[in-house]
């Protein structure tokens, strides 16, 4: 049987070939025109927007905040520092599974249900690719177990940063105050301005000056662009905008004064101002108990805090500038010139005081701290030394309130004081129309004569009673208490308010009853061993009651419901230089307990100030002979 032979075609082949080359050129010209096309709609016309997207990828804005500013004391010693600390800080965006990692870290380093709580609370107010703190201060054990596996660890890194230090402790808590972290409540009120201005910080001035000269201490923040790698480890910096540090503060505070005052205060809750007489500068300013700043910086334990918050001698209360208390006889020189200025007193006017003082046509007796009274011709001086109750009734019964309670109000009580200080308390003098309004009830005469003895109504702080005192011993010229002396070097000028109007005579008068005081009447143990005059005046005001015609029985009392003690003095009486109050809480005492307090703060501010007198006037005389 016959094979079928099929010979080459090499005509048809070559033109099958040529089909199928065609048809593979089309199909490769085809999909290079696609890539082409790709290419160009990819390099061409969205190269912006890829290019963006690619630089997201690798190169990240951050925030860098600015160095807060420093805080020293009249003397240079520093009393707020920038300490440098390690956190704990996650990129949300670089973390797959959050949880995972927060269940991991927690075996690395010590979290507190709280730490992670505020982590995630500063989750939702910030920026893309912006690291979170989620722990503070790591201790270089934690740093080194972090390091070791930061490669099962992708968005999260270690980074240094400056946070707040206080050197001296509990010692300026209540003046140079404290910074803390950023809270809820904060962020709500911040405007668009504020949340740029405080990116990459998370601290802010809470209390004190940290908080009256925020603006200043923060500075401005700036910017750096940086190159990542896919975990987001920063590779380089490629660009840079430094941030502007905050200003330096320079307080009129002494550092050693401030301890003097606080030594001397010892265990007792009260408070120490200190005010120089020439300039209303804030030389000490002491509220005691008082607390440890450096817990709040980055974070305050519950257990600290309630320690703090639950205590019966609460010391986070400033008792300086908002503790108000009732000033007792330490308004008697005020209301003394108050009575020499209107006419009602002269400094020869004499009462008789058997130990109480009547209203006409009232069978209540007004009882004189003298049970016997001072003796049937008790003039100025002599009441002021003494601090004869019965003279100022009888003054107050012949004088009118209003009058009362301008004098009052012009040495600066029952208002602020505006010093550079946040929540200062007003005080209170009271005034007809304050009890109508406030009571619902007229002025009676009897109001006058509690409001006469800084009782019934009136309340002040010891900040306002120094203030009082300084501008007794100017003479009049009432200063505006300011605790900065000067900013970035530059010094704040002194402010006068106002200047209170009186004869030099009536001056005279009262400073004669308040050098008095301390030479022969209740302040006998400031004046022990001074080589330099005080003058000055004690006062106990009344925690509790007492019924008419009972005694004040100090062993029937709890502690916390004796009287108060206060003591306002300055130095020297013939050239004032420094004037200060003193308020010891349940001290009953102001001459021997409050008093020895102002004694120790006048020895050391008057002992340095003689020996730099002395060497001034050596390096003088030195430089006349060279």
């Amino acid at each position: 049987m016959p094979y079928d032979l099929h010979l080459k075609d090499p005509l048809t082949e070559q033109r099958l070939f040529r089909n199928r080359m065609l048809v593979a050129l089309v199909g490769v010209a085809v999909l290079l025109g696609v890539l082409v096309a790709r290419f160009y709609n990819l390099q061409v016309v969205n190269y912006n927007s890829y290019a963006t997207q690619s630089d997201q990828n690798r190169i990240q804005v951050r925030p860098v905040p600015p160095t807060r500013g420093l805080i020293y004391d009249r003397n240079g010693t520093l009393l707020a520092d920038n300490r440098p600390s390690y956190t704990l800080a996650v990129v949300r965006e670089r973390v797959k599974d959050m949880d995972a990692t927060l269940e991991f870290l927690g075996r690395l380093v010590q979290l507190d249900d709280s730490d992670v709580e505020k982590f995630r609370r500063r989750l939702q107010h910030r920026r893309p690719f912006e690291p979170v703190p989620l722990r503070f201060r790591l201790s270089e054990e934690e740093i080194a177990r972090v390091s070791v596996n930061e490669f099962r660890l992708p968005g999260v890194s270690v980074e240094a940063e400056l946070v707040r230090y206080y050197p001296l402790g509990d010692l300026f808590a209540h003046s140079v105050g404290y910074v803390g972290r950023i809270n809820d409540r904060e962020l709500q009120r911040f405007t668009a301005e504020d949340v740029r201005r405080y990116r990459g910080t998370e601290s802010i001035g809470k209390v004190g000056l940290e908080r009256s000269y925020e603006d200043m201490l923060l500075g401005e923040v700036g910017y750096e662009n940086v190159e990542t790698n896919a975990r987001g480890r920063v590779l380089r910096v490629l660009e840079r905008h430094n941030p502007k540090p905050g200003a330096d503060l320079t307080l009129s505070l002494d550092a050693q004064l401030q301890k003097t005052a606080s030594d001397a205060l010892g265990d007792r809750r009260g408070a120490v101002v200190a005010i120089d007489v020439k300039t209303g500068g804030v030389l000490a300013f002491v509220s005691k108990p008082s607390f440890d700043p450096n817990l709040f910086v980055t974070g305050i334990s519950f257990n600290d805090y309630r320690a703090l918050s639950d205590s019966l001698d609460v010391p986070l209360f400033n008792r300086a500038l908002q503790g108000q208390y009732p000033p007792g006889s330490t308004l008697k020189p005020m209301m003394g010139l108050g009575g020499l200025a209107e006419g009602v007193i002269t400094p020869e006017s004499t009462v008789n005081d058997p130990g109480f003082f009547m209203l006409p046509n009232d069978t209540r007796r007004y009882r004189d701290w003298k049970r016997w009274g001072h003796g049937k011709h008790v003039d100025l001086n002599q009441a002021i030394t003494e601090s004869c109750d019965v003279y100022f009734y009888d003054m107050a019964s012949r004088w009118n309130i209003d009058a009362m309670h301008d004098i009052a109000t012009r040495f600066g009580l029952g208002a602020k004081t505006g010093i550079d200080l946040p929540a200062e308390r007003p005080g209170l003098f009271p005034s007809r129309e304050w009890k109508r309004g406030a009571r619902g009830l007229p002025w009676f005469p009897g109001d006058s004569l509690n409001a006469v003895l800084g009782q019934g109504f009136v309340l002040a702080t010891p900040l306002q009673l120094a203030v009082m005192t300084a501008t007794m011993a100017n003479r009049g010229t009432h200063y505006k208490p300011q605790v900065v002396k000067a900013i970035n070097g530059v010094e704040l000028p002194p402010q006068v308010l106002h200047h209170v109007e009186a004869k030099p005579a009536n001056w005279d008068a009262i400073f004669k009853g308040m050098e008095s005081v301390i030479n022969r009447g209740t302040g006998r143990k400031v004046g022990e061993g001074l080589d330099f005059q005080v003058a000055g005046k004690s006062g106990t005001a009344q925690v509790v009651g007492i019924a008419q015609g009972e005694r004040y029985d100090s062993e029937a009392l709890k502690e916390r419901h004796r009287d108060h003690a206060l003591f306002v003095a300055f130095a020297p009486a013939d050239n004032p230089q420094i004037a200060v109050s003193v308020l010891v809480e349940n001290g009953e005492h102001g001459g021997s307990v409050a008093g020895p307090v102002a004694r120790e703060v006048f020895l050391d501010w008057m002992s340095r100030k003689h020996s730099e007198t002395a060497q001034g006037k050596v390096k003088k005389e030195g430089a006349e002979r060279g």
